[in-house]
């Protein structure tokens, strides 16, 4: 199967964003039933509305910075930085003097933060948190003698 490549950036974007966007522009750089990856560009003094999403979602600014919120709680970002839409809470992002460019991830499927935020949860139940998961490491393997340190990535 070949590689696919996806261009991105200027000249591949359109107007874009949830309804009452200005001065945005972005492109899908994939879908599927996982999820929406979407990289956008704000201008000066552009906005995301406010809209809640049935999803969780990660915002990634990469270039330059603005304001993300989150119901009524605002908050500057920057290159570097990351904020997440939490699924069914009303979220928007601005830029005022400066511009900004970010990858939008957007997951489909419920919202499993509690996996993300570390508490582990009854495999046979799904629903009733335990105060241990269960598990373990699996034992590594060590390399044979004949492999050169100088290739590729150390053991």
């Amino acid at each position: 199967m070949p590689i696919e490549i996806h261009r991105f950036g200027v000249g591949q974007r359109r107007p874009d964003g949830p309804l009452g966007s200005v001065g945005l522009t972005g492109q899908i750089l994939h879908s599927d039933g996982r999820g929406v990856v979407s990289e956008l560009a704000f201008g000066r003094n552009a906005r995301i509305e406010p809209h809640a999403s049935p999803n969780s979602t990660l915002f990634i600014v990469f270039e330059g910075g603005g304001w993300v919120g989150v119901d009524d709680e605002w908050t500057r970002i920057a290159a570097g930085e990351a904020a997440v839409w939490p699924a069914d809470i009303p979220h928007a992002a601005r830029t005022e003097h400066s511009e900004m460019r970010a990858f939008v991830v957007e997951f489909a499927g419920p919202d499993d933060r509690d996996t993300v935020l570390g508490r582990a949860r009854d495999a046979d139940s799904g629903d009733i948190p335990v105060s241990r998961g269960s598990g373990q490491l699996v034992v590594r393997i060590a390399s044979p003698a004949t492999d050169d340190a100088r290739e590729g990535e150390p053991a």
